[in-house]
């Protein structure tokens, strides 16, 4: 007599479909793990979320057919007159004011403060952040804004570092029902990103508790960022060529489903600094062309050779140029190298490619270049990054500008749109707080981070960093790169991205970014091939420092210009 096995396979197969229907719990861990695994942010989540923006942007800043209100450079505080916050409660007999307060699930990914003054965090008494989660009474998280966040104290260095004038961390703060943050004085200028999950997302609730278990956890992963290691496993694809002008290399990856785990190029002579924008490197992704940037722009170097170090790119002082993207593709994958520039380049250009598993959430990886030359800074207005169509999520951007003044250029707001809404939920204080630091007209030296980097300001790069007492000034190429770890954007229908052109002078600038996205086989953008562009390359204005228009050389004199009102 053959057993029955029909009531073990029922009951295996039934408890099989409950674990896979059982939602993950989102958790301290779980955002950890998310943060150092590149395959997650190929796939669309499957606990949806939008990444919104609590900021000290203006108030007045309410539509674009208001230009006074919309460009108004005042994102900051003063005093409690100024207003750019939440509200004003009394907490336990304190006075405190809010910066953030959201209900449902959701978590805290990404915050930053800068100093509030040039040179120094600040003056007199230390000013207290307050997160009370979940309606709770009592704050979970209570200490001097600094030190919380700067990599010095509660959270560990990379997860929280003192960026140029700024305090950033990355730490995520999980809460299943709400979150609120306040101050005890002033807020100045300040930027708190946050995952708005669907509602009935499980989450476990930060706790200090949780927070020290995790601290091994939290070590590894630190561990981890500042060395980066792309999967060694796989097939190695290369070639090395000499490019003549218009020529095009191109080398196809194995078939099947598969992904590019880790991709290099390499260019014989970086003297002509223009060479980074006139080679262009194509993608083409089961029949598909989804990436089509200035090797310089993808990489994140910007003009010319600058090196750094990140979680996705590395940029060697050899002239290696790495990138740990994993894109995969289901059938075919053709990767090309296009020399735009007058002379011939020599090029290599080496793919490891591994295995891959697609599902129903995977994407595509894209990546597309938008330059302009001559912008205007009078009258301001808003420059667009990238907007697209269809479904996928936003995952970093690199800008190079060329500035032909000392003054600073980047006072502009990033505005992000997400799904057709009517106004930004990410309404940013400034360009350089957008790259993660502050009191941008006089931090002008070198500095990197797993996932943000300024490659290069004014002469000053990795291997020419700014000398002590150094004017300020923010003359020539500037390049800023951000890469998105737990800040990722997903959307469902269309993401907009644009950057205030907001500069203290009036004048002609050059703009030039890459952006770097995941979108469905059909989803689009509107970036388009632009080989004429690429060869404008903003010429480098004469680069002598004008000391006169410097008040002083001590970078205690300056005052950070976003206090002035158009």
């Amino acid at each position: 007599m053959k057993p029955d096995l029909t009531l073990p396979l029922f009951l295996f197969l039934t408890a099989t479909a409950c674990a896979e229907a059982t939602p993950r719990v989102v958790s301290i861990d779980s955002l950890l793990g998310e943060m150092v695994d590149r395959d997650a942010v190929t796939k669309f989540p499957e606990q949806d979320f939008r990444l919104k923006l609590a900021s000290s942007y203006n108030r007045m800043s309410k539509t674009p057919e208001d230009e006074n209100g919309w460009f108004r450079n005042a994102d900051l505080n003063r005093g409690e007159e100024s207003g750019n916050f939440v509200r004003i409660e009394e907490n336990n007999g304190r006075k405190e004011i809010v910066m953030m307060d959201e209900e449902g699930p959701g978590a805290v990914v990404r915050t930053w403060i800068p100093w509030r003054n040039i040179g120094s965090q600040g003056r007199g008494k230390p000013i207290i952040w307050r997160v009370y989660l979940d309606g709770a009474e009592k704050p979970v998280i209570e200490g001097d804004q600094h030190k919380l966040f700067q990599g010095k104290d509660l959270v560990p260095y990379p997860l929280a570092h003192e960026s140029l004038r700024s305090a950033v961390s990355f730490f995520p703060i999980p809460y299943a029902k709400s979150c609120k943050i306040t101050v005890s004085a002033a807020p100045f200028f300040y930027q708190i990103h946050y995952r708005d999950y669907e509602k009935g997302t499980p989450v476990e609730t930060f706790t200090m508790d949780a927070f020290q278990a995790a601290l091994p956890r939290t070590k590894q992963v630190g561990e981890q960022l500042l060395n980066p290691q792309a999967q060694a496993k796989g097939k190695t694809i290369s070639f090395e060529s000499k490019l003549a002008k218009g020529e095009e290399k191109s080398i196809e990856l194995p078939e099947g489903v598969a992904a590019i785990r880790n991709l290099s190029v390499k260019l014989g002579d970086y003297s002509d600094a223009e060479v980074t924008r006139k080679v262009v490197l194509k993608m083409r992704f089961d029949g598909k062309e989804t990436v089509w940037c200035p090797v310089g722009d993808f990489f994140g170097s910007g003009i010319g050779l600058h090196p750094f170090q990140g979680w996705y790119r590395t940029v060697a002082e050899d002239g290696t140029m790495s990138a740990r993207w994993v894109m995969p593709y289901r059938e075919t994958a053709t990767l090309s190298i296009v020399n735009h520039g007058d002379k011939p380049v020599d090029a290599t250009m080496s793919a490891t490619v591994s295995d891959y598993g697609w599902t129903d959430g995977s994407l595509y990886f894209h990546a597309g270049w938008r330059g302009q030359y001559p912008v205007p800074t009078d009258p301001k207005s808003d420059w667009n990054y990238i907007t697209t169509k269809g479904r996928g999520i936003l995952v970093g951007d690199t800008l190079t500008i060329m500035n032909p003044e000392d003054g600073w250029w980047g006072e502009g707001d990033e505005k992000i749109w997400t799904d057709g809404e009517e106004f930004p939920s990410n309404f940013g204080t400034g360009t350089e707080d957008y790259y993660g630091y502050s009191w941008g007209g006089a931090s002008t030296d070198f500095y990197d981070h797993p996932f943000h980097a300024q490659p290069r300001s004014h002469k000053f790069n990795k291997l020419n960093r700014q000398p002590s007492g150094y004017p300020k000034t923010t003359r020539g190429y500037s390049t800023e790169t951000r890469t998105r770890s737990l800040d990722t954007m997903p959307f469902s229908k269309s993401l907009k991205l644009d950057m205030e052109v907001w500069a203290g002078f009036k004048n002609e600038m050059g703009y030039g970014v890459g952006v770097y996205w995941y979108g469905d086989a059909d989803s689009s953008s509107n970036h388009k091939p632009d080989p004429e562009e690429i060869l404008n390359v903003p010429p480098l204005p004469d680069m002598e420092v004008r000391l006169k228009n410097h008040r002083s050389s001590n970078p205690d004199s300056g005052t950070r210009s976003h206090w002035k009102n158009p």
